[in-house]
Order: structure tokens, then C-alpha cells, then sequence
């Protein structure tokens, strides 16, 4: 998985993140054009253990929110946005086509966690609608427009097809 990080409040271009599991608990990570070989063990609710060219960290990782992590290290505090390439890619191609009414599909097999919003409830451009599980991985399903949620066809706990319509979100009316 490929991911773009950058540190918030941070004036620098997000660093491009290769991260690929090559056995359970091993790692391959590409960062800015340098790979490293890493072990990682989780040892604690959002503790892990590192283990890098031998040398062993403790790391604390805590989740602010689909995007968002505070990530301790050697005693430094970073305060990191992680996003995804996919995400990066469908949040550019829903801005570029965006009108009228959008519907949003799974667009892989997985169980849908958590539904943020109801019906009739207004969501802001980017807006994180529902959370679905797909290949031990937590994804936010976010709004592609700014808008109102006509329509939600799933709920938590159901399980999602590639394609399998998950809500319907429509722009204001003076939007159109």
C-alpha cells in the first residue's frame, strides 16, 4: 500500500510511503527512495515494538481519526496525516466530475463497520459517511460532495460487494 504522509502544521510536501507486509509482522518500507527491512509486533493497545537494522524502538501510535495519528518515537511527538493513494486518486477524480446526484460504491469486498450518518443529514465535501473493513484494513468512506445523505443502502454489521451501492448523497438545491 502506497501512502502519502506529511506532518500537520509541518510547511513540507508529504513523503511518499511504500509499506508491504512480506511476512506476518515483517515489512518492506520505501521511504522518499530508501527501503528498509522492519519487524513490528504490536505489544500494547497502541504500543508497538520495532526492531530496525537491530536496533529495537518503542513506538506509540494513536489514531485521531480515519487520517490522522500521533506517533511517538524515541521521546518525539509527530502529528501525522496518512492518505492513501486510492483515496488521494478518488478524492481528484469525484472533484474534476462531480454533479447532481452521487452515488457512492464499494469498490472492494468488505464489512461496513460503522455508519456515520442518517438519512436527510448534511455532509460536507470530504466528510467521512461510513467506515468498512477490507483486507484487515479500516477505510472511511467519505462524501464526494458537499450535500445532503438521500439515500444509505447498507448498515454496520453487512456484509459488501465491489460495486454494491453504499449512499446517495445530493448537492444543495442553489448548488445545481
Amino acid at each position: 500500500m502506497i501512502y502519502e504522509v506529511s506532518e500537520k502544521k509541518a510547511k513540507q510536501d508529504p513523503v511518499r510511503i511504500s509499506l508491504q507486509e512480506l511476512d506476518e509482522g515483517k515489512y518492506e518500507v520505501e521511504i522518499g527512495g530508501t527501503r528498509i527491512h522492519v519487524d513490528a509486533v504490536k505489544s500494547g493497545r497502541t504500543i508497538y515494538s520495532v526492531i530496525e537494522n537491530g536496533r529495537q524502538y518503542e513506538v506509540s501510535v494513536d489514531e485521531k481519526g480515519s487520517r490522522d495519528f500521533d506517533v511517538l518515537v524515541r521521546g518525539r511527538l509527530f502529528h501525522l496525516e496518512a492518505v492513501d493513494e486510492r483515496s488521494r486518486l478518488l478524492a481528484q477524480t469525484s472533484k474534476m466530475a462531480a454533479s447532481g446526484p452521487q452515488t457512492v460504491e464499494a469498490e472492494m469486498p468488505g464489512k461496513v463497520v460503522l455508519v456515520k450518518v442518517k438519512v436527510g443529514e448534511g455532509v460536507a465535501d470530504g466528510q467521512g459517511v461510513m467506515v468498512i473493513e477490507a483486507m484487515k484494513m479500516e477505510n472511511e468512506i467519505a462524501s464526494p460532495i458537499e450535500g445532503v445523505v438521500t439515500e444509505i443502502a447498507v448498515e454496520a454489521g453487512e456484509t459488501v460487494d465491489n460495486g454494491d451501492v453504499l449512499f446517495v448523497v445530493e448537492p444543495p438545491a442553489d448548488a445545481e
